[in-house]
C-alpha cells in the first residue's frame, strides 16, 4: 500500500530577479511500513523536502498524497490537524520546551488532539517507560542527558500513534554510542510497530540499515 505519494514537486524561494529553486521536480513513492534515508550535502533539499512532506511547509508546485487524499487542498487549520493526527517529527535540535518536564513534552501533541489530562498522562508515561525513562518523566530538559532529550523527543512524536515519522538529523547532535541508540529505537518502532520512517542524514552507515536510500542533489533525487 501506498502511503506517502510525492508528484513533480517543485519549491522555489525568492522573486523573479533572485528566484531560488530548492527543490526542481522530485517524484517519490513511499509504501506503508518502508525505512528510507534521504542522503546529500547541506543544502541540496533534504530538509525543505521533509518539511513539505510533514505538510510545515507548502510547494510552489507539485502535490503530496497520504494514501489517495491530496494534502494541500486543506487550508492551514485543517492541515495542522492532519498533521497532528498523522504525522510525528524528530529534529536533530529536540525542541523541547524548557519550562515543563519530560512527561509533559510528550503530552502536549495528545492534548492538541483533544486527549484529557488523564489519558494523555497515562499515554506519555507509557510511553517514557518504553524507552527506559519512566524515572525521568518529572525532570526538566535541562536535567536531561542529551540522549535522554532526544529519546523524549522521540516519544512525543509517538503520542498521536502517527502513521509516518519523519526524522532531521535525528542523531546529528549525538555522541556515535548515543546517536546508535536512538537510531535501534526508531529501527524498533518500525519492526514491532509497523510505523513508516523517513529519515534525513548525513550518517551513511547508519542510512545502510534502511531499506531504502535516495541521495539529493542540486534540487534533484535519485535511488542508490
Amino acid at each position: 500500500m501506498n502511503l506517502i505519494t510525492i508528484k513533480g514537486l517543485y519549491k522555489s524561494y525568492g522573486g523573479v530577479a533572485k528566484k531560488v529553486e530548492v527543490l526542481r521536480g522530485i517524484d517519490l513513492v513511499i509504501k506503508k511500513g518502508e525505512t528510507v534515508a534521504i542522503l546529500g550535502a547541506s543544502g541540496a533539499g533534504k530538509s525543505t523536502l521533509l518539511n513539505i512532506m510533514g505538510t510545515l511547509d507548502r510547494p510552489s508546485s507539485g502535490e503530496v498524497s497520504y494514501g489517495d487524499e491530496t494534502v494541500f487542498n486543506r487550508d492551514d487549520a485543517r492541515l495542522a490537524a492532519f498533521r497532528n493526527k498523522n504525522i510525528g517529527f524528530v529534529f536533530q535540535f529536540h525542541h523541547l520546551l524548557p519550562e515543563f518536564t519530560a512527561v509533559e513534552n510528550v503530552m502536549l501533541p495528545g492534548l492538541i488532539g483533544g486527549l484529557t489530562k488523564e489519558a494523555a498522562w497515562t499515554r506519555a508515561s507509557a510511553l517514557l517507560d518504553e524507552v527506559g525513562l519512566a524515572t525521568r518523566g518529572n525532570h526538566k530538559p535541562g536535567e536531561l542527558s542529551g540522549g535522554e532529550q532526544q529519546r523524549t523527543a522521540l516519544v512525543r512524536a509517538l503520542m498521536q500513534q502517527p502513521e509516518v515519522l519523519l526524522a532531521d538529523e535525528p542523531t546529528g547532535n549525538l555522541d556515535t554510542k548515543t546517536g546508535d541508540e536512538v537510531f535501534d529505537l526508531l529501527m524498533a518502532l518500525n519492526r514491532d510497530k509497523g510505523t513508516t520512517l523517513v529519515i534525513v542524514t548525513h550518517n551513511e552507515r547508519l542510512a545502510s540499515r534502511l531499506q531504502r536510500n535516495f541521495r539529493m542533489a542540486d534540487g534533484l533525487m535519485s535511488e542508490v
